[in-house]
């Protein structure tokens, strides 16, 4: 842990069971000083207090039940914005459901989900006016309310009004922790989504203890708004801990957002942190400097065994390209190995790594500043506990979850919410083992085992991970074809023009180092990136 960090400690967070409780207890505390910047309608930079950020969602909120929607379900449509985050707020802090959609589905998704979902109204961005013709012309779609977001002003002086008429039904409603909150459509990487149903307190309950791990600072927020993993790492975290967010338009423009707002830290997937961990490598390169950072790592890491701490004086070119003072980055979504991990602290920057599941709202386990082991999803958070299904010789079985933040179950899906528990026990679907420390280490997903015909299982992400090492290996997923392990590669050629040439010869050079039964025997390479979630991982069935 960098001497900055070790600095601070975690705040004294009360039990909260709501939402709702979180944002008036963050809006209290945080009064008139900044909660989020961003870009707005006439595209400038602007900014928001949390008493202005309260006065837009009690407008928009108090604007719903006017319309009638107490207790009906509400759909969101639109890219990441602040408008997304208060229409959000405005919907979670009433006595209503939050559908959030994937901005990235095709219009024929959506209308789909629509209909499975049986929403009341939409708020949604002109951006998707395609989309919302197709709901309004289709009978099976039940949306009453088409709200736009381009609107918003208007919709919160509306609210306002009946506000000052004395009209308060919907900041006195009670909003109960058994309430139903969020219909989360997943996005994962194989297989058909599903409706996670989330209550205020599955949520509520994730967002405190996870904020009781570890400290926040300002930050810049580029997940997908509509993924659980933003809702804690960011929606959320800046009520519990008062600090400000940049909202960001894309992750394209991470690097000028970095430099620009200097957060210090934020939330990504693994690939994020691959990434930038590469960059650096490839910049030390490109500029003849690689020696000297290596010079660098030595000396570090020899006056880290004598407990001195230099890392981010040493490495300050690199802390400044990254914006001057990030320390912190929270990941999670996918397994990451553990050569970024220590490859990051050794410059200065702490990865908290960790694993979730939405339906689990979705943190189930994360590493601690000050106890945390590299390689490792971490150790339970405070209100859930885990444990290994029909563990194997070597420990590795089915992750189960119990606790306040486990869904109560799939959305009009009674057969597949009883499928997903084993009792009181969540069945995540994937696999790992539990050291004797009580630490969590993920192995892979339950449905991408590849099942040879010896019986042998193998996780293809234990094999992506050793392949990723290889440093022009952009992206990989490997599989079982016609009874080979076969790994698929995008490969970045224009740094390195003879990739395509080298890529076997340095497969086989793991090879060696794996069991046979784990050894790629086919390799095939790509000329573009593979399709993705929105949450920047692969999919699996892509084909």
């Amino acid at each position: 842990m960098s001497a900055k960090l070790k600095n601070r400690k975690p705040k004294e967070i009360p039990d909260l069971h709501t939402l709702k409780e979180i944002i008036i207890y963050g809006t209290k505390k945080g009064a008139d000083k900044k909660q989020f910047m961003f870009y707005n309608f006439d595209k400038e930079v602007e900014s928001k207090s949390f008493n202005q950020v309260f006065y837009d969602l009690k407008g928009l909120g108090q604007n719903l039940y006017n319309l009638g929607l107490k207790g009906k379900k509400i759909a969101i449509l639109s890219e990441n914005s602040y408008y997304w985050i208060a229409c959000y707020y405005s919907i979670i802090t009433g006595n209503m459901v939050s559908v959030p959609l994937d901005p990235k589905l095709s219009d024929d998704e959506l209308v789909e989900l629509m209909i499975r979902s049986g929403c009341d109204a939409i708020y949604y961005s002109t951006d998707f006016n395609n989309a919302i013709e197709l709901m309004k012309s289709n009978d099976d779609v039940k949306i009453k309310d088409y709200i736009k977001i381009e609107d918003f002003y208007t919709l919160i002086e509306n609210g306002h009004k009946s506000l000052e008429n004395g009209d308060e039904c919907y900041l006195d409603d009670e909003v109960k922790p058994e309430d139903l909150a969020f219909i989360v459509y997943t996005s994962g990487t194989t297989g058909k989504s599903k409706g996670v149903m989330l209550t205020q307190n599955n949520v509520a309950s994730v967002c405190v203890a996870s904020s009781r791990t570890i400290v926040g600072g300002h930050a810049i927020g580029f997940l997908p708004l509509h993924h659980t993993f933003s809702w804690v790492g960011a929606l959320f975290a800046t009520y519990l801990f008062n600090e400000w967010g940049f909202v960001c338009r894309s992750i394209k423009d991470i690097q000028k957002d970095l430099m620009e707002y200097h957060p210090q830290h934020f939330s990504g997937v693994p690939l994020a942190v691959e990434t930038v961990y590469k960059k650096i490598w490839y910049n030390a390169k490109r500029s003849g400097r690689e020696e000297i950072l290596k010079k660098g790592l030595k000396i570090s890491r020899f006056l880290m065994k004598l407990g001195i701490d230099r890392r981010r004086k040493i490495f300050s070119e690199i802390i400044k390209n990254l914006g001057g003072e990030l320390e912190m980055i929270v990941c999670g979504g996918a397994y990451l190995d553990e050569k970024y991990e220590r490859g990051m602290y050794d410059f200065g920057i702490q990865i908290v790594n960790g694993y979730g599941i939405t339906e689990c709202s979705p943190t189930v386990t994360c590493n601690r500043l000050d106890n945390f082991k590299f390689g490792s999803a971490g150790l339970p958070i405070e209100c859930n506990e885990i444990k290994i299904n029909d563990p194997d010789d070597d420990g590795v079985g089915e992750i189960y979850v119990r606790g306040s933040n486990v869904m109560i179950g799939y959305y009009d899906d009674e057969e597949a919410t009883k499928e997903a528990f084993d009792g009181d026990w969540f069945k995540t679907g994937d696999y790992g083992y539990i050291d004797e420390d009580g630490f969590l280490f993920f192995k892979g997903r339950k449905k991408n085992l590849i099942v040879l015909s010896n019986g042998k299982n193998v996780s293809p992400e234990e094999i992506e991970d050793k392949l990723s090492n290889i440093e022009y290996v952009k992206e990989v997923i490997v599989y079982e074809e016609k009874g080979f392990i076969t790994g698929e590669f995008f490969l970045d050629t224009v740094n390195y023009p003879d990739a395509k040439d080298k890529i076997k010869e340095d497969v086989n050079v793991i090879n060696k180092k794996m069991p046979l039964y784990k050894q790629v025997s086919v390799v095939k390479v790509r000329d573009d990136e593979f399709p993705k979630t929105t949450t920047l991982k692969i999919k699996r069935n892509y084909k």
